[in-house]
Order: C-alpha cells, then structure tokens, then sequence
C-alpha cells in the first residue's frame, strides 16, 4: 500500500522527465528526481507504472491504414513487441531483483537507523550520568582543595602562635632571669647591710667592754688607794662602781638588743630565702604549664598535619580517578 507523501502522479512526471534525459528510470533515480520519498512508495508507483506501460503496449494503434499495411504493421508489432518482452524479461528481473535488495538495504538501514537512535539514546544518558559523575567528583575535589587550604591556613597559623608562644616563654624566661639577678642582688645588699651592721654593733660592743674593763682596773686601783687613804674617796668609789654597774647593765642589754637584732636579721634572711625558694617554685611551675601548653599545641598540630595528609591522600585518589576518565560501557 503506498504512502500518502508521494503520490503515483508524482512518479510518474519524474518518470517523464528520466525518459526525456535519455535514462532508465530506476527508485533511486527517481527519488533523486523528487528528492523525497520512501524506497517502497517510489518501487510501487514504478511498478505500477511498468504494469500500466505493459498493458498499453499490447493494444495496438488505432489509426486508419491500409489492410496490407495493417497486417504487416500488425506482424511487426507482435514481433517487435515478443522481442521486446525478450529483452525486457532480463530488466524486469534484475529490476526486480535491484528492487528487492533496495527494500531489504532500505529495511535493514532503517533497523540500523532505529538501532543507532537506540545506541545514541543509550549514550546520551550514560554521557549524561558520566556528566554528572564528574560534575561532583569535581565539586568534592573543589571542597577537599578548599579543605586542604582551611588545613594549610591552620596550620600556619598556629605554627605562628607557636612562634608567639615560644617568644613569650622566652621572655617570660628573660623576665623571671631578670627578677630573680635582681633579688638576689638586693637579697645579697641586705645581707651584706645586716653583716656591716652586727660588724658594727659587735665592734661597739668589744670596745664598751674593753672600755669597762679599763675602769674595772681602774676602780680596782682606785679602791685598794682609797682603801689606804680616805674612807670617803672609798665611798665615791663605790659611787663610781655602781654607775659603772649600772653602764655595763646598759652595755649588755645593748648587746643583748643587737644580738636580738642579729637574729631577727637572720631570720629575715630565712624568710628571703624561704621566698626566694617559693618564687623559684613558682617559675618552675610557669615553665612546666608552658611546656604543657606547648606540648598541647605540638600535639594539635600534629593532628592537624595527620588531617591535611588524609586529606591529600583522597584528593590525590581522586584526581588519579578522574585522570583515568573511566566511563561505563556502552549499551547497545
């Protein structure tokens, strides 16, 4: 049954024109002619125009000749016409035959035209899937970069409060270095006063005795003169003997106030040096809290470094996969 696209009448003027050019008309040909139209809508409107040729050719012409010439026309119709038949048998076949391997090419091109539109549909979504695939191994790859930088960023900042933290400690160091000279320095002033200061009081000390034991000689002599002469020079000695008494009663308790004095300054000395012990107790403890701080951040940042390595590990992973550009078979 032929298509309602190309009409017999159509086949039939592109027919006329081949005849006029002086060519056979074939499908192919005359579907150039036309320049449109299925391979077995055109092999039926040929067919059909063939049978229509065929049965023309057997009616004779009708004009009004000669019955001699009639018959011998008629003669030479027929056998013009069983030669041609002859030489048309062989054409008809090897159209036919054409005809047939156009409509089986025409068939099996429009399974491969189907197959390919199913293949390119095929294609086109996993394309479509491979697209996307790599749009995302993409968008993860773009967020581990972004995460590597994040990583990188931490990293250098707290290797630059690490830094921080180091001169800190350093000068923390230089300060309690600093602090401690200076005690020290002043704790050796005071000592060193406190020693010019029982130097003096033992030097008063020894020449309030020699002083006394001076007049004790004195007295003594006095006394045993006085004795001798005078019982009222003996009583002034005796005067004389109590106020010394009563110096040398003056004299110890100076001293027992500078001894008194002396030991209250050795145990201020104690008591510096007691400090002296907890100040250095303290620096020790300051010491230790930064070198905990430290070892804290040392342990962050290697933390922080095992992080950006895994990190790496999956981006290089990543990339490696992408490098390969893997796509899923094809279906057919």
């Amino acid at each position: 049954m032929a298509r309602s696209g190309v009409q017999y009448e159509d086949v039939q003027r592109a027919i006329d024109t081949l005849l006029q050019r002086q060519e056979p008309p074939s499908v192919q040909k005359v579907r150039e002619v036309l320049g449109t139209g299925s391979f077995t809508t055109i092999s039926d409107h040929l067919r059909e125009w063939r049978a229509r040729r065929e049965s023309n050719r057997d009616t004779p012409p009708t004009q009004v000749l000669p019955e001699a010439l009639q018959r011998g026309m008629a003669e030479l119709w027929t056998e013009a016409q069983e030669r041609a038949n002859q030489a048309l048998s062989h054409y008809r076949e090897e159209a036919d035959r054409r005809v047939a391997e156009a409509q089986e090419a025409a068939d099996q091109a429009r399974r491969q035209a189907e197959d390919a539109a199913q293949r390119e549909s095929a294609l086109a979504e996993q394309l479509n899937r491979a697209l996307a695939r790599l749009e995302a191994l993409g968008a993860l790859a773009s967020r581990l970069e972004a995460e590597r930088d994040q990583a990188r960023e931490a990293e250098q900042r707290l290797g630059k409060e690490r830094e921080e933290w180091k001169a800190e400690v350093t000068r923390l160091r230089g300060e309690l270095e600093a602090r401690e000279a200076a005690h020290q320095q002043a704790l050796a002033e005071q000592v060193a006063a406190h020693r010019r200061q029982l130097a003096q009081e033992e030097q008063r000390h020894e020449a309030a005795e020699s002083r006394l034991m001076a007049l004790l000689d004195e007295a003594r002599q006095q006394r045993q003169a006085d004795d001798k002469q005078h019982r009222e020079r003996h009583q002034r000695l005796e005067a004389r003997l109590s106020r010394l008494d009563s110096q040398l009663e003056e004299q110890r308790r100076l001293a027992a106030e500078a001894e008194k004095a002396r030991q209250e300054a050795q145990q201020q000395a104690d008591r510096v040096g007691q400090q002296r012990q907890a100040e250095a107790q303290a620096r020790h403890d300051g010491e230790a809290r930064l070198e905990s701080l430290l070892a804290a951040r040392e342990s962050e940042n290697a933390a922080l470094k095992g992080q950006l390595e895994a990190l790496q590990g999956q981006l290089a992973a990543l990339q490696a996969r992408l490098a390969e550009g893997s796509l899923p078979p094809f279906v057919y």
